[in-house]
């Protein structure tokens, strides 16, 4: 069994029998966070870029949690600098780790913080309490979704949908047609004046889609 927390934004925290982890644990600057990062405890930190919403506040965490950061080399390295601990990866790689499987893959957006170059943006596919599941940071659409789908058959999907950085609602919306998740969760709307998005329209669209569109509350755990 697989639970779900929404701590807004693109941060979800997920526990399962083996361990837990925090997708782009962005917290503290977050309008939409129901926790701050000093009352998490994890295992596995997964940062998918570093732009500051989704970095967020990994170092601190890990620094003091000992949580193990996963993401693409130069980002690894960036957040091992600063004291985190960190195990880097680049796309088309996967590990084992005690809390669950992890694999990165691709992902359309960029990756830099305060003036440094980080790599590349990417996205997870992660096995955890007995689910697979994808993470696909921010991203736009693109056609190997469809692979990813294929080779991974997912039990539950994140989906951004507030547009400017990410997926719009119609592109989104074609991501879950490629991936073929059996729940899709929207993401990455409502922070900012400038990706507001509803998620219930989202899930009228998706409607007739043998896929589950489930609206999480910010701070509501669920499941799966």
């Amino acid at each position: 069994m697989l639970e779900v927390h929404y701590h807004g934004h693109a941060c979800f925290e997920l526990r399962g029998e083996e361990g837990s982890l925090i997708f782009d644990p962005f917290l503290r600057d977050n309008p939409q966070a129901d926790m701050r990062p000093d009352a998490i405890e994890v295992d596995g930190i997964l940062v998918s870029h570093g732009h500051s919403d989704h970095i967020g506040d990994a170092v601190e965490i890990s620094r003091r949690t000992g949580a193990v950061i996963v993401a693409p080399y130069e980002l690894a390295v960036y957040c091992r600098e600063r004291g985190a601990k960190a195990h880097p990866m680049y796309i088309g790689g996967s590990n084992q780790f005690p809390f669950g499987w992890v694999k990165l893959v691709q992902a359309t957006h960029g990756s830099s913080l305060e003036g440094r170059y980080l790599g590349v943006a990417c996205g997870f596919v992660v096995r955890i309490g007995g689910r697979t599941v994808y993470y696909p940071g921010d991203t736009g659409l693109f056609g190997d979704m469809k692979l990813i789908g294929e080779l991974y058959p997912l039990d539950l999907a994140f989906i951004p949908i507030g547009s400017t950085f990410t997926m719009d609602m119609d592109e989104a919306a074609k991501a879950v047609e490629f991936l073929r998740p059996r729940v899709a969760v929207p993401m990455h709307y409502n922070t900012f004046p400038v990706i507001q998005a509803d998620p219930e329209e989202f899930a009228r669209r998706l409607s007739s889609s043998p896929t589950q569109v489930v609206v999480m509350g910010f701070g509501e755990s669920k499941k799966f």
